[in-house]
């Protein structure tokens, strides 16, 4: 084997350890600090600067600013993050991804094995999930240094190679083209990470000079930004809009510190005098001060960069807010009877969620749109969080003393919670079922088609009038919700036989009766979570 291949090979290896070693530190530190890094992220961005130490803490966790920013947008895309909140966690995503380059940048390499040799001693001879977890980081972390080690043996040569000087030459003569480097390279690696700890080994090397070395980090944050763009693809208005900012919010940073490029590099070789920095500790520092500098700047320009992005982005924003609206503990102790009508507003604020989730799911039906699927299943996770806040508010009610009336009513409400997630989750069975047809490219007769759509008008008025009858303690609307019940019973008795006859007849294939009975059953059940309603306000009275 030459010496070329046996370089190539190190260097292959090194960065394959190393892109391994980030991400499987990343998930040992989430397993350690438990599941909860979405609800940090939706309980702690009430507003911008919440959102920006949000957003430094998960990364952190991570190991990774992407990771954070995927995240992000998901929670976005379900209508569970406002634009202004994303912005805020993706500014502390940038501040907080710099904690891996000084990482990387400690002088730690000779001992890499021996600390992989002690999280594997963890991994092995321990059954304890967390210990396990934390064998799981120290692995990873010692993995790190050993990529990094491997990495920046096959990268010394270069030092010396001349076509290769000559190109970090160019590229400090001309910073914008660094700037082109390392976008391509955080893009071919998919990793910032792993591309600020290549220009780390090189400066360390002595291949690429301060001047060389910074634009190149400068261009993996840009580059780093890919990964969100092509989540939100797809995705909700909001969704786009936030990882454009994240786009956004790297150019400007660019364009600022390349309009005082000279200043930079001055600065930065300052600091690495002033404090006897190692030269991976010195781009570690530059890659901090570039992007706190940057946030600095930018995050009293939130609301503009909000702009910006939305008209970029046209389009309307779902008008969908998952967090309860009146669930205002004080009342708890100070007045259940109060607490309890506030948790009846709320439990009308999920029933609406329910009907608008059937609605879009039948919209679903009818036209097989993404777009419909998507937004009818962010009904649902609206509905399963309410769910959740609403039943946690009743329980704590419940340990407070109750009149006869308050008890009846906080049961009607404690069965309502319970039936209308469960209408959400039959709405879900339905959008699931159309997937089902669109993806084996089953085909439902117009007559199918027709007696779902009298079903789906049915189910839907009995919904309508269940919860107008919880609102209005209107036992008229109840009791019509028992009648239609008796109808939808029947109509799916009627439906049923007539598509088995349609399927004997040979008018329908066996996929396609599957699928219109099931969706037959799941409205049918829908219609008995009404009645359950009616019948709990009946029962009040």
């Amino acid at each position: 084997m030459s010496e070329f291949q046996v370089l190539l090979f190190t260097f292959l290896g090194g960065i394959g350890i190393f892109l391994f070693s980030v991400k499987y530190m990343g998930d040992g530190l989430q397993k350690t600090a438990g599941d909860g890094l979405r609800g940090l992220l939706d309980k702690y961005t009430t507003n911008p600067f919440m959102g920006l130490l949000s957003g430094i803490v998960v990364t952190i966790l991570l190991q990774s600013s992407t990771a954070t920013t995927v995240l992000t947008i998901g929670l976005v895309n379900a209508g569970f993050m406002t634009l202004r909140q994303a912005i805020g966690v993706i500014m502390g995503a940038n501040i907080g991804t710099t904690t891996t380059a000084f990482i990387i940048g400690l002088p730690i390499k000779e001992y890499a094995l021996p600390i992989m040799a002690i999280g594997a001693f963890l991994l092995f001879f321990f059954k304890k999930k967390r210990i396990t977890a934390i064998g799981q980081v120290i692995f990873g972390f010692g993995g790190l240094f050993y990529g990094l080690n491997l990495m920046g043996q096959s990268l010394r040569p270069l030092a010396g190679w001349e076509p290769f000087v000559d190109f970090t030459a160019r590229m400090s003569d001309n910073p914008l083209l660094g700037v082109v480097v390392g976008v391509i390279l955080a893009v071919a690696l998919q990793s910032s990470t792993a591309a600020i700890g290549l220009v780390q080994q090189l400066y360390e090397q002595g291949a690429m000079d301060l001047a060389a070395a910074l634009p190149v980090l400068i261009g993996d944050n840009i580059g780093t930004t890919l990964t969100a763009v092509l989540v939100a693809i797809g995705a909700t208005v909001s969704a786009r809009r936030a990882a454009l900012t994240h786009v956004v919010f790297n150019l400007i940073g660019a364009i600022l510190v390349m309009s005082v490029f000279p200043f930079f590099v001055m600065f930065i070789d300052f600091l690495g005098n002033q404090f006897s920095l190692s030269n991976t500790l010195q781009i570690a520092a530059a890659h901090g001060v570039y992007n706190v500098a940057n946030v600095i700047i930018q995050f009293p320009l939130i609301g503009v960069l909000a702009y910006i992005v939305t008209k970029l982005v046209p389009g309307q924003e779902l008008d969908l807010d998952y967090k309860p609206k009146h669930l205002d503990p004080i009342f708890i102790g100070s007045s259940p009877a109060i607490a309890l009508g506030q948790a009846k507003q709320e439990v009308i604020h999920m029933a609406d969620y329910s009907k608008k989730a059937l609605k879009q799911a039948i919209k679903y039906m009818e036209t097989g749109e993404k777009k419909d699927a998507d937004l009818a299943l962010q009904y649902e996770l609206a509905i399963n969080n309410l769910d959740k806040e609403i039943t946690d508010y009743l329980i704590k009610v419940s340990s407070r003393s109750l009149s006869a009336s308050d008890s009846n009513l906080h049961s009607t409400l404690l069965n309502a919670v319970r039936d209308i997630e469960r209408i959400g989750d039959h709405m879900e069975n339905i959008v699931e079922l159309k997937d089902y047809q669109k993806a084996n490219k089953v085909s439902l007769s117009d007559i199918a088609l027709k007696d779902l759509n009298e079903m789906f008008e049915l189910t839907y008025s009995t919904l309508e009038e269940a919860m107008e009858s919880l609102e209005r303690d209107d036992l008229d609307k109840a009791n019509d919700v028992l009648k239609h019940e008796e109808l939808i019973d029947k109509m799916e008795r009627k439906l049923r036989k007539q598509h088995i006859k349609r399927m004997n007849d040979g008018e329908c294939s066996g996929a396609a009766g599957i699928i219109f009975v099931d969706i037959v059953s799941n409205l049918e059940r829908i219609g008995d979570h009404s009645v359950n309603i009616a019948e709990a306000v009946i029962d009040e009275q």
